[in-house]
Formats: C-alpha cells, structure tokens, sequence
C-alpha cells in the first residue's frame, strides 16, 4: 500500500502521535521510475488518498520538489552499488566472488535490464522456470535466488524500494555425497608418496578442508600434545578465517602424527608447500590426488571427498553427531545430520528404547491410580 499510518514517539516529551505516510512510486514516460516517501498533512485515510493522487500528478508532470524524489535504478546498475558498498564491507572474498559470478553469469542477463521495483513473483518464478531446463539442480537455483533476494533486501534496507517479493524456494533433495570405505581410505594413503602421504592422510583423519589444508602453519600443530588448531583458509589466493569464521581444535590421533612427524621440515612455516617454502594452490594439489587413486585402484575423487569420508567413518564408528559437527567445523549440526544414516545402530537403539516400557514405571503408573 502506498498509504499507511504511523505511530510516532516524541523521545523527549513522550507525546504519541499518528501521521499518513506517503510512499509512492511512480512510472514516467521515459520509462524510468520515481519514488516518493513523504508525511501526509492531512488527519484521516481518505484525505490521504487524495493527497497521494495530487502527489502522483505533481511527479508526472515535474512540479514536484526534486530533492524527494527516489530514482529506482535497474538491477545492472545497482549491482555495482551493492557489491562495493554492501558485499566488499561484509563478506569473505570468496562470497563476493561468489556473489559476482552468480551476477554477472545469471542474474543480470535476466534481470539487468529490469528496475529493481520490477522484479515480482512472476519473474522471479520465470526465472527458475527457465534455469531448471536449462539443467541447473534445485540446489543451484536456490542458491541464486538467494543472491538475488539479497540485493533486493538491501535495496529496501537503502530506500530504495518499497518491498521485496515473495520468492518461493524449490524443495532440495537431500544431498548424495561419495566416501571412500575404511579399506579404501587405507589404500589410498598407501599409494601416495613424498608431503601428498602426509596430507591425504591429515585429510582423511581430521576432515580438514582443501583451504584449510593448504593454509596450516607447523605453529598450528602441536606434535607433542597432538592437536591442531584450524585457524586459517585458503580461498581465492588469500588465506583468511575457516568457512564459518571460527577457529576449531582437532586431536590427532597416533598415525597422523607419525605421517606429520616424518613429513616435518625446514622449508619455511608452511606445512604443505613447494620445494622453496611457497605456498600451493588448490589446482597444484589435484593431480597429485588422483595420482594417488590411480596407484590404489580407486576412482578418481576429489579433495572434499576426503573429508566427507572422515564424518562418515566417525559416525559409522558410533561418534556423537555433535562431536561430528565440532570436528567438522559446521556451522549448524543440520549439515552434519545427513551423515546420521551411516550408524547402523542408530535406528535400532532408537526403538530398542520402547523395549520392556520400563516395567518399574508402569507398575508407577497403577499405584498411582
């Protein structure tokens, strides 16, 4: 509604007051918008109504005071706005390559040409339309969208739209993820050699990511009270925090310290690094992997099936699923949930819990009766 009334506070006296808000938007000839928030003078709704129509002429035909008016720009040109002014100061470099790509690739061959007051329901509902033919999964989608719903709310955070519309989220199926067996994970760190021994064998038994791999100093691992403090990632070339923005301690068990003991040194403070103590990329660490696999007779996996397969491997060894998610560093121990089928305990003691209902507390139950 472009018309609604407002309760006001005077902070000093303490006086309540109403007023009508105007907030107008309105279409020019050239097919730009104008927006107008404005007080009322006026003391009832119908008299407000009117006003609004006096407003709205008054802006069509370039009376009104210039210095109210709002100009809603197109989603092309906000973007620039929102990622120096909104993305660059709150989030990660890698969100706001993110953010970028998910822009420029998706949104603004769209949207770009749309102001931001013309983007409803029903092109939002175009859009997934036409990103689920194209092949893109239900996760991808959504995770776009949330991008696009993030530049809108904060165009209404900025003034410079009314509202943001409803999106409409496509139901996810849960995700497929690929582990390697006990046997395998065996194999694998089997097969490789030199510093690559040492990390695949770090990843397998801390689920350490890709990036927090190759950002660990020799001054995060304390080999005598076997433990690790996560502290930094790689991402995009620049080491920052963990995903979640949290430092996390990992125990070290037996063989990961032997392989880091043997691994250890004087290269520089890196602990995975080149021959002159540089740091590795995330490209230099692939092949070396699937070298690896190849030797031991696996498929070819990635860094990130790693640590899938060390949640998997603690939750088919009966670990807590908090404990789980603390070593895992998530953020929400939903994320960690979808390892929960691996226990093959977990539904059978679940119901072994209404096994004999506890004759002491039926007997309870009929003396209390």
């Amino acid at each position: 509604m472009s018309v609604r009334k407002e309760t006001r506070r005077n902070p000093t006296t303490g006086e309540v007051w109403e007023k009508f808000r105007e907030d107008v938007v309105v279409s020019m000839p050239d097919g730009s918008t104008t927006r107008v928030r404005k007080d009322a003078p006026v003391q009832t709704k119908r008299d407000a109504e009117r006003f609004e129509q006096e407003l709205r002429r008054s802006i069509l035909n370039g009376t009104f005071e210039k210095e109210s008016v709002i100009v809603v720009p197109t989603l092309a040109v906000f973007e620039k706005e929102f990622i120096s002014n909104y993305a660059e100061a709150n989030n990660k470099k890698s969100e706001v390559e993110t953010k970028k790509g998910v822009i420029k690739n998706h949104l603004i061959p769209a949207f770009g040409t749309k102001r931001l007051d013309q983007i409803g329901a029903r092109e939002i509902e175009g859009f997934k339309s036409v990103k689920l033919r194209q092949g893109k999964s239900a996760k991808t989608v959504n995770n776009m969208l949330t991008i696009l719903r993030k530049m809108l709310s904060v165009a209404q955070e900025w003034g410079t739209i009314p509202f943001v519309p409803k999106v409409k989220w496509l139901r996810v199926p849960p995700n497929k993820f690929d582990f390697l067996t006990f046997e395998e994970a065996d194999r694998l760190i089997a097969a490789a050699d030199g510093q690559w021994r040492a990390m695949i064998t770090l990843a397998l038994k801390t689920g350490m990511r890709q990036g927090e791999l190759l950002a660990l100093a020799w001054d995060d691992i304390d080999l005598v009270a076997g433990r690790l403090v996560v502290s930094r990632n790689l991402a995009y070339g620049e080491i920052t925090t963990p995903k979640n923005g949290k430092k996390r301690e990992i125990p070290l068990g037996d063989d990961v310290l032997a392989s880091l003991k043997r691994h250890r040194h004087l290269r520089g403070d890196i602990v995975f690094c080149k021959d002159d103590g540089g740091m590795l990329t995330k490209g230099e660490t692939k092949h070396p992997l699937w070298r690896a696999c190849k030797r031991a007779g696996l498929r070819r996996v990635g860094w990130h099936v790693l640590r899938h397969t060390f949640a998997s491997h603690l939750v088919m060894r009966k670990a807590p699923i908090k404990a789980v998610q603390e070593l895992m560093g998530h953020s929400t121990v939903m994320m960690t949930e979808r390892y929960a089928h691996l226990s093959p305990d977990v539904r059978k003691d679940a119901v072994r819990l209404l096994d004999h209902v506890n004759t002491a507390s039926m007997s309870q139950v009929a003396v209390a009766k």
